[in-house]
């Protein structure tokens, strides 16, 4: 985790199988698919993205995830997420 004064930059090692329960957040988040598959559901809408895909997460919308293979993600949370720090 890197955490500047309007952000926070994460990287994350995922397994496979691994999920995220449906949830929101005050943050907007943009998440890069690095390497790997992430089925990503939101606003009720899936879909599989993979290696160079990037989402972006309005502020209090729905999501989660689960990864279909191994998954390196990085997300960038504005402002910054405080329970990371």
């Amino acid at each position: 985790m890197f955490h500047g004064s309007q952000l926070t930059w994460a990287f994350w090692e995922v397994d496979e199988g691994a999920s995220v329960p449906e949830h929101k957040h005050h943050h907007e988040q943009i998440m890069h698919i690095v390497s790997g598959e992430f089925e990503f559901t939101l606003d009720g809408k899936t879909k599989v993205y993979s290696s160079g895909d990037i989402v972006c997460v309005p502020s209090n919308h729905l999501h989660s995830g689960r990864a279909v293979t191994p998954c390196l993600l990085m997300d960038v949370f504005s402002p910054v997420r405080k329970e990371y720090q």
